[in-house]
């Protein structure tokens, strides 16, 4: 295609060049105003202010506001990387912590303690299933599986954590005296061949814990109580035998 210097009107050509022909030839042709840079200089475009600008600082213009834009990118990344490390220090040190605990007990306020001091959980509710009677000595909250399965079993259906707003029973279920200052949470069945327990994480805001949020962290810790607590859980009750 052929873009003419000079004026071109439908009666000196058969057919009139339109607006989509001259955009593809640029698209095709980038360096079309390097090889004419006169034209650059009679070249306005309108303005946010009202006032034209030459086509040089329409170009310095944008530059500028993708440089901004990529560099308000650059620093949210930034923000999020130094959150992931401070995350990951955090969930290290509860690891390390769990490692050296000593009994059930033990563990257990490890559990309470870091999730609402280190990671500034309002809430925090580790139930454990089990016989009550051979735990009644147990500051764990230890209920019968199949209380749990009325109560709050198609959370305890999959192993993979969830998050969102409860009904309200399963609220009083697994925050009991909390359940109505508890807006949204986040709960994570815990599973080690069968089902050993559900850790669960409350927000007062109602939109703090979302249904698209990722689990990725709540879902490593279950894991490590997984692989923890069934053997404190044995111990414990081979005292109470």
């Amino acid at each position: 295609m052929n873009v003419p210097t000079d004026k071109t009107t439908r009666a000196d050509n058969d057919e009139a060049i339109t607006a989509e022909q001259v955009t593809e030839y640029l698209k095709q042709h980038p360096d079309f105003f390097i090889l004419n840079d006169e034209l650059i200089a009679n070249l306005y475009l309108p303005h946010d202010e009202g006032e034209a600008i030459s086509l040089q600082q329409h170009q310095v213009t944008t530059l500028r506001q993708r440089n901004e834009n990529m560099r308000q990118r650059l620093l949210s990344l930034l923000d999020v990387a130094k959150e992931n490390d401070q995350l990951f220090n955090r969930t290290k040190n509860l690891v390390l912590a769990l490692l050296d605990a000593q009994d059930l007990d033990h563990a257990v306020s490890i559990v309470n303690h870091s999730l609402t001091t280190d990671f500034n959980a309002d809430f925090c509710a580790l139930t454990l299933f089990g016989n009550t009677e051979r735990y009644q000595y147990c500051s764990a909250r230890v209920v019968p599986v199949f209380e749990a399965q009325q109560q709050v079993g198609h959370l305890l259906r999959s192993s993979r954590a969830v998050c969102g707003v409860l009904r309200p029973n399963e609220l009083e279920f697994l925050f009991e005296d909390d359940a109505k200052l508890v807006g949204s949470a986040a709960v994570s069945p815990l599973t080690y061949g069968n089902n050993i327990g559900v850790l669960a994480i409350g927000s007062r805001d109602e939109n703090y814990f979302r249904s698209s949020m990722g689990t990725l962290f709540l879902s490593y810790v279950s894991e490590v109580l997984n692989r923890t607590l069934p053997r404190f859980m044995n111990q414990y009750e081979k005292k109470s035998a």
